[in-house]
């Protein structure tokens, strides 16, 4: 055993090397886990770092933490107003197409491995979520947004979709190490979790809320820190009384997300960069994990089986899941194409091996191939599909000004950017000429990516962001003003 003090060395160097390489997968335009991946496995046992390490249930325990915070992260930056009109949708395809996923991929690797229907419907399972994450920062990476509700489409069901992979996993290695489990008990034990998951979730994120915004923490510090604890408070708990902890944090988080919560920003920066703590760390362990040598056997069997799951598993399950919806056939097939395996289904691999299930280390690699051969051949390709099936629409980054304001909550109040369109009567116009509501207040404008701090004198021009603080029932009224046409 190593001391402490090369573990922690050894330790930063690999998450240092991971944030460097971080800046080159965008300039690549391919998924960071990919680079994490691979920097764990150069530093492996078979790489040049000579680190040995096959310890399945410390993967486990770090891919699970890592886990419950990227899950809560997603969750606190959704959205509810954006995601609601197509959260009938979203649901669909986390539950009806994972299980349309799992079951033909598991079909189609049972055949090709030549194993029972039961271990390969288990690795369908535990490839049939996705990840998001990995989808929207290639986008980024190339400047790229998405028209209409897709984004908010991936964004929930990505989130959605880890509770079910994780229930029919572990239902398949009961059925696979407990002879006299039947389909009825797994039935009854998916609503237990999932029921037990949403109403703790919708519980421990309203009692989150309560509670930070009645207590007064002696240090703001202590914020984003008693934010961790329910966080993993909310997925113990869960999980010991047989509920779906990871459903259950996620929900907890949009629930916290969407409420008025003191020190909200600020949280939401902490939890972004744990769950770029969680991402780096679970890939690298994972890296750490695999044994290139070990790879090779599976290499044809793992490709044909991933070429299933991209071209026909997915697709049956996102064009099934999505009937009676208002999407297009472009927006189905561009879902059908970014679903990126991440870093769930190689956690969920570790499962059947500490379970001692039957060809449990061939399900492991072929997993680890799939998640590797989706990152390479669809990762890539994203904004290209995105551009030809025209569901892309110009890219929007998100603008960041040199001030923050932090409303206290049951406050109406709130700093809100307006931009002054190019045809608006408001240009020449100075501000006190422009009759905007008294208790409305212009702090900034930004023009030409510049700052000005205004006074009432100062003239508004075409493409201006004003920073205004204002009582949230006056929004419609200032956007009126400043998006009224000229008269010609």
């Amino acid at each position: 055993m190593l001391a402490i003090e090369y573990l922690l060395l050894i330790g930063s160097v690999l998450i240092l090397l991971s944030i460097a390489f971080a800046r080159l997968s965008d300039n690549l335009g391919v998924p960071t886990m990919l680079l994490f991946i691979g920097i764990g496995m150069v530093a492996g046992s078979e790489g040049p770092g000579g680190i040995y390490f096959d310890d399945m249930g410390i993967a486990q325990a770090v891919g699970i933490v890592a886990l419950v915070f990227i899950l809560f992260a997603g969750g606190l930056d959704t959205n509810w107003s954006e995601v609601r009109p197509i959260a009938r949708n979203a649901l669909s395809l986390s539950t009806i197409g994972v299980f349309l996923t799992a079951v033909i991929t598991g079909v189609a690797a049972s055949a090709i491995l030549g194993i029972p229907p039961l271990i390969g419907f288990l690795l369908g399972a535990i490839i049939s979520s996705t990840d998001a994450a990995a989808v929207f920062s290639v986008l980024r990476s190339k400047n790229v947004s998405l028209r209409g509700s897709l984004q908010p489409l991936l964004e929930l069901e990505s989130g959605s979709n880890d509770p079910m992979a994780v229930f029919l996993t572990i239902a398949c290695i009961q059925l696979a190490t407990v002879a006299e489990t039947s389909v009825l008990e797994i039935a009854v034990l998916f609503g237990q979790q999932m029921a037990i998951g949403g109403i703790v979730g919708i519980g421990g994120g309203r009692l989150l809320v309560l509670g930070l915004n009645r207590m007064r923490m002696p240090y703001e510090g202590l914020y984003p820190v008693s934010m961790l604890a329910v966080a993993l408070f909310v997925y113990g708990v869960t999980t010991s009384i047989g509920g779906s902890g990871f459903l259950a944090v996620y929900v907890a988080a949009i629930v916290a997300g969407n409420a008025d919560l003191i020190q909200k920003k600020s949280m939401i920066r902490f939890f972004d960069g744990l769950a770029w703590l969680g991402q780096i760390a679970v890939f690298i362990t994972l890296g750490l994990l695999v044994f290139p040598s070990q790879l090779q056997p599976v290499i044809w069997p793992s490709l044909i089986i991933a070429f299933v799951l991209m071209f026909l598993a997915r697709p049956i399950g996102v064009f099934i899941s999505l009937i009676g919806s208002s999407f297009r056939w472009r927006d189905r097939l561009f879902v059908s194409w970014v679903g990126l395996r991440g870093a769930v289904p190689i956690i969920l691999a570790t499962f059947p091996l500490l379970s001692g299930v039957e060809g449990s280390a061939i399900i492991f690699n072929v997993v680890f191939f799939i998640v590797l051969t989706s990152a390479l051949f669809q990762g890539w390709s994203i904004p290209l599909v995105a551009r030809v099936l025209k569901v892309d629409a110009p890219f929007r980054p998100t603008p960041k000004y040199p001030l923050e304001f932090f409303p206290l909550p049951g406050s109406d109040t709130e700093l809100l950017d307006f931009i002054v369109p190019y045809e608006s009567s408001a240009i020449g116009k100075s501000l006190v000429e422009l009759g905007l509501p008294s208790d409305s207040l212009v702090v900034l404008i930004s023009r030409n990516d510049n700052y000005l701090v205004p006074s009432g004198g100062t003239q508004l021009e075409a493409g201006d962001t004003l920073l205004v603080l204002v009582s949230r029932k006056r929004t419609d009224e200032i956007r009126g003003v400043l998006e009224a046409k000229e008269d010609r």
